[in-house]
């Protein structure tokens, strides 16, 4: 038997037939055609890149993606309650117990008795990180522009539509 012939045993019932490989050669360009096709492949591609510098821009305020995203939320709803961002932004309770607290040992939010519930806590940023949330919420902004700027403004806010249908429920 030669060494380019693929050897086959008798195949047990119920299995596929093996599959011939042809020999192994290099590739120069790696085809990427039908993943580009996937909308969770771009999507995940874009928000890479994104992420990426998002991650570096805001290491100055020391803040990490989901530390924004909460120092954000509490900025334009105060007094928003721990259920409700572990609500919005699809973190479990025992993961934002330890950022808020994180967050509240910086200086940068603080809890009160909610003004309605006795049961919860709202959270409020604290002068300090009202300023922080605002100069990164700019910086944020900046690598919006910066990372679609081959984009139009109405492509932008097509594309920011687009996805949104993806992932909020509808008629939100």
């Amino acid at each position: 038997m030669s060494s380019t012939s693929v050897r086959t045993r008798k195949k047990p019932q119920g299995t596929a037939a093996p599959v011939s490989e042809p020999p192994a050669q290099g590739v120069e360009t790696v085809d990427t055609g039908f993943l580009r096709t996937l909308v969770g492949y771009n999507t995940r591609r874009a928000a890479l890149a994104i992420i990426e510098v998002f991650m570096e821009r805001m290491a100055v305020y020391d803040l990490k993606v989901v530390d924004f995203s909460v120092l954000s939320l509490v900025a334009h709803n105060p007094g928003v309650t721990s259920r409700q961002l572990c609500a919005t932004l699809g973190v479990l309770p025992p993961n934002l117990v330890g950022l808020i607290a994180g967050l509240e040992k910086r200086g940068l939010i603080e809890r009160r008795p909610h003004p309605s519930d006795g049961r919860a806590m709202g959270v409020h940023l604290t002068p300090a990180g009202a300023d922080l949330t605002a100069q990164a919420e700019y910086t944020a902004a900046q690598l919006e522009v910066d990372a679609t700027a081959r984009l139009t403004a109405t492509e932008r806010k097509t594309l920011i539509r687009l996805l949104q249908k993806i992932y909020l429920p509808a008629g939100a």
